[in-house]
């Protein structure tokens, strides 16, 4: 990710880049999780467009099959559980449930942390001011998958639940371009000393 490794990265002879549901996930959590303890596993529940699982086809996600279908899969043995776990720096452990629906493409995660204090969020996020595609929505207002729809941009904000103690935090990307394809190319700028939102700087398109 950029926005944690940009130093690196543009001196890097190879980067890999990570997969679509940590990015969603990461943007919201790694600077909180920088700055607070948490009582209890932080919750991850993330719904991805069907192409978030690739092009070979299958049964599963034949369209007959999935359309007005919505199905959670790999619990508590997903892939990218580690991977998230590692990028915030072993500080929490994380529950987290894929869910794929009949959309095309689209990731919507919901963050469910039990902060173990006080913090100031919008300080939290103030890391954040100078990204090119991370756009903090603030306080009450939530990512949406329509917004961010074939670009490069995360999208998200939060919501404090007062009743249970809980911050929830909703983030939105394309799980083709702000997941994978865009951070590569975002990645390939910055090695190779290009302006680095170089072809990545237009809203969304359809499909």
């Amino acid at each position: 990710l950029p926005a944690f490794y940009r130093e690196a990265i543009r001196g890097a002879d190879l980067v890999a880049v990570p997969g679509c549901y940590p990015i969603s996930a990461l943007f919201p959590l790694r600077p909180l999780l920088e700055r607070i303890g948490v009582t209890c596993p932080v919750v991850i529940d993330a719904i991805s467009g069907i192409s978030g699982a690739g092009r070979t086809p299958s049964e599963a996600f034949h369209f007959p099959e999935m359309n007005e279908n919505l199905k959670a899969y790999k619990l508590a043995v997903h892939q990218h559980t580690p991977e998230i776990e590692q990028e915030v720096g072993g500080r929490a452990l994380v529950q987290f449930t894929p869910h794929v629906a009949p959309l095309t493409r689209g990731i919507l995660s919901t963050i469910t942390v039990r902060p173990a204090g006080a913090v100031d969020l919008d300080d939290v996020y103030a890391c954040y001011a100078d990204e090119p595609f991370v756009r903090v929505l603030g306080e009450g207002r939530l990512g949406e998958v329509r917004h961010v729809r074939a670009s490069n941009y995360c999208d998200f904000g939060w919501v404090r639940d007062d009743r249970t103690g809980n911050l929830l935090l909703v983030s939105a990307i394309d799980n083709l371009m702000g997941g994978t394809a865009g951070m590569a190319v975002q990645c390939l700028n910055l090695m190779f000393g290009i302006e680095e939102t170089t072809g990545l700087r237009f809203g969304g398109m359809a499909p």
